[in-house]
């Protein structure tokens, strides 16, 4: 299995101590949130940078595959992907070739059979799908969603409702692509919105990784929060009592589909 998808498999494990006389250091430590270090292309000596920070995973945000292995070996055990726009089964046997852990792909790319084993799946979306279009996505088979940055060059409070409603239709691993460094509160609105990872601008230096993971190690872990189950609200007219029957909610659940 990829390590990344790995990681985001066990978020959702609670981090509470277990009963009876188990040491506590015999428990994996766990994280509320994965930490993914964004890199604009295939640069060795950045990822010799990485390497020696606490990040979860790697980025590369680039189209370029050449050199991805010496980068992927640079990074030892912390998982290296790549944003991808085509995947030829030809390109692909290259990135598993090369230990590239994982792939983002968008929603525009050709259908490939995905026959290997071992490398991680995520479909990149925008903000503005159509939330028709996003739902249907839990029927795919891939291991997760990430969300791109869009235009702004900061989060803003339509960007965070509309990671809610993300939230609320997929039930699979949320990842934002951030625009910018984020604050200790606007890191745990990501949380609480659904977001299981972020991606930093690249060029961070370590400094500002090594903060990003204090904030987030402080984030609760282990916590239930809602993933696909949106609600449905109906419109009420008139001055009458408000009446819902089962009815229209299963009318307005197979118009959501």
């Amino acid at each position: 299995m990829s390590k990344f998808v790995d990681k985001l498999q066990h978020l959702s494990k609670s981090a509470a101590p277990s009963i009876g006389f188990h040491p506590v250091a015999s428990k994996p430590k766990s994280s509320a949130m994965l930490l993914i270090a964004g890199l604009s292309g295939v640069d060795v000596k950045k990822a010799e940078v990485l390497a020696n920070s606490i990040v979860d995973a790697g980025l590369i945000l680039s189209q370029s595959i050449e050199g991805i292995g010496q980068v992927a070996e640079v990074m030892g055990d912390i998982p290296l992907g790549i944003l991808v726009k085509d995947v030829s089964e030809g390109k692909l046997d290259k990135l598993v070739e090369s230990s590239c852990d994982f792939v983002v792909f968008d929603v525009k790319m050709p259908l490939v059979e995905f026959r290997q084993q071992g490398i991680g799946k995520f479909l990149m979306i925008e903000p503005s799908l159509d939330w028709g279009l996003i739902r249907a996505i839990n029927r795919l088979d891939v291991d997760g969603v990430f969300i791109d940055r869009g235009k702004e060059s900061f989060i803003t409070v339509e960007r965070l409702l509309i990671y809610h409603r993300f939230s609320d239709l997929l039930n699979k691993p949320l990842v934002a692509i951030l625009p910018s460094l984020v604050t200790n509160a606007e890191l745990a609105n990501l949380w609480q919105a659904g977001i299981d990872g972020i991606v930093t601008p690249p060029a961070q230096p370590k400094k500002s990784l090594t903060e990003l993971r204090r904030i987030i190690d402080n984030l609760p872990k282990g916590a239930n929060r809602r993933r696909g189950k949106a609600d449905v609200i109906l419109p009420h007219y008139g001055g009458g009592e408000d009446i819902e029957s089962d009815e229209e909610e299963e009318e307005e659940e197979e118009i959501l589909k």
